[in-house]
């Protein structure tokens, strides 16, 4: 097969940790492999870039399981090409499987150019999703704060009220339009 990436890294990524391995081919087929381990958090993600760039890695896939690659790329962008692959193309063999392993399967098949990237959105796109997702969560919250501050005084005051000929949800509806004036 034919090289696609002469020198390239294939990530693994977990919760806590990632391993990534170096490939680069020389001469002839014949890779030769660097493997190594880094924590996720920030520092540790930035000597991994740094890393990177020391071998002159400027091409790098790791696979998209649940959110843990995101700020892994959010780091390694800038100055490195970094392609997220959808996890049923870089399914490893099965049998004795280990995070070194599946990081070497990645990169083999990434420098093989057999790894199709997932579509990733600029980062300003990025940004604005959050910010959507973040308003929706806020509207969620306030929803369902308003029930929660409604039943206390539903439970509290219908005894009260079954004794006084006055209907219980006029006063919850004029409570609720005085509280959204307010804000």
């Amino acid at each position: 097969m034919k090289v696609v990436y002469s020198t390239c890294c294939g990530v693994d990524v977990h919760k806590t940790f990632l391993v990534a391995t170096i490939i680069k081919t020389t001469k002839g087929v014949q890779p030769s492999y660097q493997k190594k381990r880094f924590s996720t958090f920030n520092s540790d993600i930035r000597c991994f870039k740094h890393w990177l760039l020391e071998n002159s890695c400027f091409d790098v896939c790791m696979e998209s399981t649940g959110k843990y690659w995101i700020p892994v790329f959010n780091l390694l962008e800038d100055k490195i090409n970094v392609t997220i692959a959808n996890p049923k193309w870089v399914k490893a063999v099965k049998g004795n499987k280990d995070d070194s392993k599946d990081s070497k399967w990645i990169g083999d098949l990434f420098r093989l150019g057999l790894v199709p990237g997932s579509f990733i959105p600029c980062k300003e796109i990025r940004i604005l999703r959050e910010y959507t997702r973040y308003r929706f969560k806020l509207t969620c919250c306030k929803r369902s704060e308003k029930i929660v501050f409604k039943m206390p005084l539903l439970f509290v005051m219908l005894p009260l009220m079954q004794l006084l000929p006055i209907c219980l949800s006029s006063i919850v509806k004029e409570e609720s339009r005085f509280r959204n004036r307010i804000h």
